[in-house]
């Protein structure tokens, strides 16, 4: 893991060789794992996510608060929630937009070779981004880990055998997509009736009707 300049974790000052070395030694033989993982996403009627780089639909502003706060609350004072994303959902987000702030950003690519400008840290894999946040000196200052694109990262994240909750915002409506979301395995996944502080009954904004569910890993 390679953090960025504007991290303040300590281990973002020592070389790759130290971080590597203090990653292994905190994981032990047996590697560590982050209790629960939380994705969320933003789906339409094909499940697509994005077009071109872009959400294939028009701006929604309290879906995006709705990220926003989902994302950026924590239970403890004082600590923050991780973002973990590929390097093509990085770039997607708009430059003034970059860090997604109040929260610790981490940018996972095999090809990137440096942190990049306003990421906190850059990890080869989803693996490699997890054993970091079980350092100590991540678990001090962490909460909730959100991943939030693109599909191979769901995709991998959903598979993992711990507690995961899905928060997805189903765009009612067809639009032409590049890239999807990969399919809700129902026998694995379960829809929650309800969750506190999310409403149940359906948005509408700009003409576009959309609703918001979640769902838990049956583990």
């Amino acid at each position: 893991v390679h953090g960025g300049a504007c991290s303040a974790d300590s281990l973002a000052h020592k070389s790759s060789e130290e971080r590597d070395s203090s990653i292994q030694s905190s994981c032990g033989e047996k590697r560590a794992m982050v209790a629960s993982l939380y994705s969320i996403v933003a789906v339409c009627n094909n499940m697509g996510i994005g077009k071109d780089g872009k959400l294939p639909w028009p701006p929604l502003r309290n879906e995006y608060k709705h990220f926003q706060k989902m994302t950026m609350t924590t239970k403890e004072e004082g600590k923050q929630n991780v973002v973990i994303m590929g390097r093509k959902t990085w770039f997607s987000i708009p430059e003034k937009h970059r860090p997604l702030k109040n929260r610790i950003n981490i940018v996972l690519s095999k090809e990137l070779k440096d942190v990049p400008e306003g990421a906190h840290y850059l990890a080869k894999s989803l693996q490699e981004a997890l054993d970091h946040l079980e350092t100590p000196e991540m678990k001090r200052k962490i909460d909730k880990v959100w991943i939030v694109g693109g599909s191979s990262i769901y995709k991998e994240a959903m598979e993992r055998p711990i507690h995961h909750q899905l928060f997805v915002t189903r765009i009612m409506h067809d639009f032409e997509s590049d890239t999807f979301f990969p399919e809700i395995d129902l026998k694995k996944y379960r829809l929650l009736p309800d969750y506190t502080g999310i409403p149940v009954d359906i948005q509408e904004e700009n003409g576009i009707q959309y609703k918001f569910e979640v769902y838990e890993n049956i583990v």
